[in-house]
């Protein structure tokens, strides 16, 4: 994955808070809960986050969806369950068997996509469940990376048990059609504000 700057809103300047206020998908749920609202292009959406809810500062295996202004940095997808390539301005990429996300802190590869097997711990990404059938990459903790501090950030497909959300394990979760329309929107730039609140 190419690096990225994380940026405060603040440091954008006029013309980038303006270009950031039309290309960030704001996430919010309130303290402690795993569900909230996603919205984006002028619609909202229902979500679900970590079962500890959003936090600051994140922690590996805290269960935690990390607060802050982050890049999208690009998107994967089951070619086998997603029937053509979905629409969205980022960067596609189609998930391939073999695929892992490294979650391992002593891993020099440690918060990256990484072929499986691999030599330390790695989460699987080609799932028998749906919930990465098409998913967005979130910069969270990639630039740089700090051990420890949490990965496999990602924009998902949400669980759902009897038309409820199940908690995620640190991510933003939505359901398949409301995902693809909102990366149907996302251009190059695409940012994801995640806070507290309303």
């Amino acid at each position: 994955m190419a690096g990225a700057l994380v940026l405060g809103a603040a440091g954008l300047g006029a013309t980038g808070r303006a270009m950031a206020a039309r290309d960030t998908i704001e996430v919010r749920a309130p303290a402690g809960a795993i569900h909230g609202v996603l919205r984006f292009g002028g619609l909202s959406y229902p979500c679900a986050v970590g079962r500890s809810g959003i936090v600051a500062p994140k922690h590996e295996g805290d269960g935690g969806t990390p607060a802050g202004l982050f890049a999208l940095r690009e998107v994967r997808y089951r070619p086998d369950r997603i029937p053509g390539p979905p629409k969205t301005g980022l960067p596609l990429y189609p998930t391939r068997p073999n695929d892992g996300w490294c979650d391992d802190p002593a891993d020099p590869d440690y918060n990256r996509l990484v072929a499986l097997p691999h030599q330390s711990d790695a989460e699987e990404m080609w799932l028998k469940g749906g919930a990465y059938d098409l998913l967005a990459v979130i910069g969270y903790n990639d630039a740089p990376t700090v051990p420890g501090a949490g990965s496999a950030v990602f924009l998902h497909v949400a669980h759902e048990d009897g038309g409820a959300f199940g908690a995620t394990a640190g991510c933003v979760s939505l359901r398949l059609a409301d995902l693809e329309a909102v990366l149907a929107g996302c251009g190059p730039g695409a940012m994801i504000d995640i806070r507290t609140g309303g």
